[in-house]
C-alpha cells in the first residue's frame, strides 16, 4: 500500500472511532494515529493526568528547604508567581505545536519538523529525543526516591531508635519502582482509574492539609510571609544570586506537563484535549502551590527548627510543630507521599510511551526490540522492562552519594527545560517568517509570539540558574553535577548520532510545511 493510501486509511479510522480530524493534521499526526496502542484516555483522566503529574503543592512541600536556604519566603512566595507565568506560557507555546501535531514524541519529532534544512533536522532531532528521554527516566527514578526517603523520614520520626543508611532508601526506592512496574504492566485499563483518583486525592489532601494548619500551626506576621528574605545561609553573598537559587524550588516544580504529550497515541480529540489538559494542569497546580506556599510560610513555626531537622525534610518538622503530634505530622506527611506515588504511576505510564516512540522511530540502539508492543497487554512492555531497570541502576547511587543522585534529578529539570527551549524557538522562528503549518482547533491567534518569545526568554532563565550549586563552599559533597552529567548524555548522543545514528534514526517531517 502507498504511503498517501497508509495516511488517508488512518485518518478514516480516526473518523470511524469519532476522533475529529481536521485538514491541517499533517502527515506525521495521520502516521502516528496507525499505532499500536489502543485510544481510551477522555478528557476528564486527562485533566487529572496533568494535576497529578505535576503534584506542585506537594512538590513544595518536598522540597521548600531549599528555597528557605537561598531567598526565604520572597522567593518562594513571589517565586512562585514568577513560575507559573512562565510554565504557563511554555505550556501554552507547546499547546499550539500539539494541537497541529499531538505525537507521542513530541518536542524530538517538532525538532525535527521545523529545524530547517541546512541544520540537519535528523541530527538536533536525535539529540533532543536523547535529551528528553534521559530527562523524564531521572524524573521517574528521583520520584521513586523522594518517595523512599520520605518513607525513611517518617521510619525515623516514629522510632526515634532507628538509624537512617543510604541503602534502606535505595531498597524503599526499588520498592515503589516494583509497584509502579506491576501496576504499569497489568492495569494499563487502570490508568483511566488511577488518574482519576489522583486527580481526587491532590485537592482533597491539599484541602485536609491546608485546614490543619490553619486551625493548629503557631501564626507568623504577614510582613515575614510577603516581605521576609533569609540571606547568608548558604555561603553565597550575592542576594541575587542567593533568590535566583531560591526561585529553582518553584521552576522545577512546575515543570513535566509536557507528560501529557507522550500519552497523546492513546487520548481522543488529542489535538484540543492534549493542549487544554498541559494549560490546565499547570494553572490549577499553581494556584494549589500558590495558596499551600502561604499556608505554609504563615503557620511553619520555627523556620530555623524546620531547615535543621533530623528527618531531613522541613515539611515534617513543619506538621510536628503545627499539629504538636507525631501522628498528625505522620498523617499529613503520607498526604504528600500517596499522591507523589500516583504521580510516579503517571510517569511510568509518560516515560514508558516516550521511550516506545523514540525506540520505534529508531533513535535507540536495538530499536526493533524496544519498540514492540506486548500483543495481549497492549503495552510497550519491553520500553516499560528498560525505564525500570534503568531507574533501579541510578538509585545504586544513591550508597554512594546523595549529591551525584541529586545531580541526575537536576539533570532532569535542566534537559526539559531545553527540550521546552528548542522546539518553541524553532517555531517562533517560522511565524516571524510567515512560514509557519496551518493551526490546529487550538492556538493563541495574535498573542502567540509575544508568548512564545516570553517563553523563550524564561527557558533560558531557568536553564542559566539550574547548573549552579546551591551552597558555599563547593566541595565533592555539595557540587552540582548536573551540567556535567548532562554534557556526557550529549556526549552520548553525539557518538550515537555519529556511529550508527545518522543512518538508523527516522525523524518524521512534512515535507509540505519545509
Amino acid at each position: 500500500m502507498a504511503d498517501r493510501e497508509v495516511i488517508e486509511l488512518a485518518v478514516h479510522k480516526d473518523a470511524e472511532r469519532g476522533d475529529p480530524v481536521s485538514p491541517s493534521m499533517s502527515e506525521s499526526y495521520a502516521i502516528s494515529r496507525r499505532q499500536q496502542l489502543d485510544t481510551f484516555i477522555t478528557v476528564k483522566p486527562a485533566v487529572a493526568f496533568g494535576l497529578t503529574l505535576l503534584s506542585t503543592w506537594e512538590g513544595i512541600g518536598i522540597t521548600i528547604g531549599a528555597g528557605l536556604l537561598n531567598g526565604g519566603p520572597t522567593a518562594l512566595v513571589w517565586g512562585l508567581l514568577f513560575a507559573a507565568i512562565g510554565s504557563t506560557a511554555i505550556a501554552l507555546s507547546l499547546g499550539e505545536m500539539a494541537s497541529i501535531t499531538p505525537v507521542v514524541g513530541a518536542q524530538y519529532r517538532w525538532t525535527g519538523l521545523y529545524a530547517p534544512r541546512i541544520m540537519t533536522p535528523a541530527f538536533w532531532s536525535l539529540l533532543q529525543g536523547w535529551l528528553t528521554t534521559f530527562a523524564w527516566i531521572s524524573i521517574s527514578a528521583s520520584t521513586a526516591y523522594v518517595c523512599g526517603a520520605m518513607t525513611q523520614g517518617l521510619i525515623g520520626l516514629n522510632n526515634p531508635t532507628y538509624v537512617p543508611k543510604l541503602w534502606h532508601i535505595t531498597l524503599l526506592m526499588w520498592a515503589y519502582l516494583a509497584l509502579n512496574v506491576i501496576l504499569n504492566v497489568y492495569g494499563r485499563r487502570l490508568l483511566v482509574t488511577v488518574e482519576m483518583f489522583g486527580g481526587f486525592i491532590h485537592l482533597a489532601f491539599f484541602v485536609a492539609t491546608v485546614v490543619t494548619l490553619a486551625v493548629m500551626g503557631p501564626k507568623s506576621s504577614a510582613s515575614f510571609v510577603f516581605t521576609e528574605s533569609f540571606f547568608g545561609q548558604s555561603g553565597w553573598s550575592n542576594k541575587t544570586v542567593q533568590w535566583c537559587l531560591g526561585l529553582l524550588t518553584s521552576t522545577s516544580l512546575l515543570t513535566g506537563f509536557d507528560g501529557v504529550l507522550h500519552l497523546s497515541s492513546e487520548m481522543k480529540d488529542a489535538p484540543r484535549k492534549v493542549p487544554q489538559s498541559m494549560v490546565l494542569g499547570v494553572l490549577i497546580n499553581a494556584l494549589l502551590a500558590f495558596a499551600f506556599v502561604l499556608v505554609l510560610l504563615f503557620f511553619m513555626g520555627d523556620p530555623m527548627a524546620a531547615l535543621m531537622t533530623p528527618t531531613g525534610y522541613p515539611v515534617i518538622e513543619i506538621y510536628l510543630q503545627a499539629t504538636g503530634s507525631i501522628t498528625g505530622a505522620t498523617v499529613l506527611t503520607c498526604f504528600i507521599i500517596v499522591p507523589a506515588a500516583v504521580c510516579q504511576f503517571s510517569i511510568f505510564a509518560s516515560v514508558t510511551r516516550l521511550v516506545w516512540a523514540f525506540a520505534r522511530d529508531k533513535g535507540l540502539p536495538f530499536s526493533s526490540f524496544f519498540s514492540v508492543v506486548h500483543p495481549t497487554l497492549r503495552i510497550p512492555i519491553r520500553s516499560l522492562g528498560l525505564v525500570g531497570i534503568i531507574c533501579a541502576i541510578i538509585g545504586l547511587i544513591t550508597v554512594g552519594s546523595t549529591a551525584a543522585f541529586f545531580a541526575i534529578i537536576s539533570l532532569g529539570a535542566i534537559s526539559l527545560y531545553i527540550s521546552y527551549l528548542v522546539p518553541i524557538l524553532l517555531f517562533l522562528l517560522r511565524k516571524l517568517e510567515g512560514r509557519h503549518p496551518t493551526y490546529g482547533p487550538w492556538n493563541l491567534g495574535k498573542f502567540g509570539i509575544p508568548v512564545n518569545i516570553f517563553a523563550v526568554c524564561y527557558c533560558i532563565f531557568v536553564i542559566i540558574w539550574l547548573p549552579f550549586p546551591s551552597m558555599l563552599p563547593v566541595t565533592a559533597k555539595n557540587f552540582n553535577y548536573a551540567g556535567p552529567i548532562m554534557g556526557a548524555v550529549i556526549i552520548i548522543a553525539l557518538a550515537d548520532w555519529f556511529i550508527s545514528g545518522h543512518k538508523r534514526f527516522q525523524v518524521p517531517t512534512d515535507p509540505n510545511k519545509d
